[in-house]
């Protein structure tokens, strides 16, 4: 019998020497979250978390270098609305370097999660992680979003600046029963809200995001 530690860090080429200080942190978080998530996707979180700081100069993957900083803005972020998100195929449009696709597919293995993004070389390094942390249920695509023409049960996005082209984009790849969710800092405004039109049943959600000092919140939009 394998008992994995957290702590270990073979395979660890950029935070090896703050996995007692990361892991910790993330099962805490992952305790705070209410998600049940095993040892071994704890561990696969940190290996994604590690290959990702790894390969970020070559591929323009993030901003963020500190493993902690990275940690909590990115993973735990995601983390935030595993809980919230309804069953079904899932398309992230915009999915830079698989936040949160690869991320909801690690926590969810029975969901097939397709990373769309036009940027090639973000597309490449979803490939390769997704291959070395054996995650069949990911699907990277290097697209635009107005090219692809696939529907899913959820569509969501981190990356969109403004909702109403979220919807815009987002709508016609969502099955006629799906619903879409985007990830946003600040609570949209009512004005916002109401371009959308009376053709939507909103709810914005106030996520807590355990050592996060920002705000962050899901806003989940189903056809009415």
């Amino acid at each position: 019998m394998i008992i994995l530690d957290l702590t270990d860090p073979t395979g660890m080429v950029k935070i090896g020497p703050a996995l007692p200080v990361l892991s910790k942190l993330l099962t805490q978080a992952v305790d705070e979250l209410g998600l049940e998530l095993s040892l071994e996707q704890q561990r696969t979180l940190l290996l994604y978390l590690d290959k990702l700081l790894m390969w970020t100069k070559a591929y323009n993957l993030t901003a963020i270098t500190q493993p902690k900083e990275a940690l909590i803005k990115h993973v735990i972020d995601c983390l935030a609305v595993v809980p919230h998100l309804p069953t079904g195929s899932l398309l992230d449009i915009g999915t830079g370097a698989g936040l949160p696709a690869v991320i909801i597919a690690i926590c969810q293995p029975e969901r097939q999660c397709t990373a769309l993004d036009s940027n090639q070389k973000k597309i490449r390094f979803i490939k390769q992680i997704a291959s070395e942390l054996k995650l069949p249920n990911v699907n990277p695509i290097a697209s635009r979003i107005e090219a692809h023409t696939e529907q899913y049960d959820v569509v969501t996005s981190r990356a969109f600046a403004s909702l109403s082209d979220f919807v815009a984009l987002a709508a016609p790849r969502m099955q006629p029963q799906g619903s879409l969710q985007a990830m946003k800092g600040l609570a949209p405004e009512a004005d916002e809200l109401a371009q959308l039109g009376e053709h939507w049943q909103i709810t914005v959600q106030a996520l807590t995001v355990p050592r996060l000092n920002e705000s962050r919140h899901l806003v989940a939009l189903l056809p009415q």
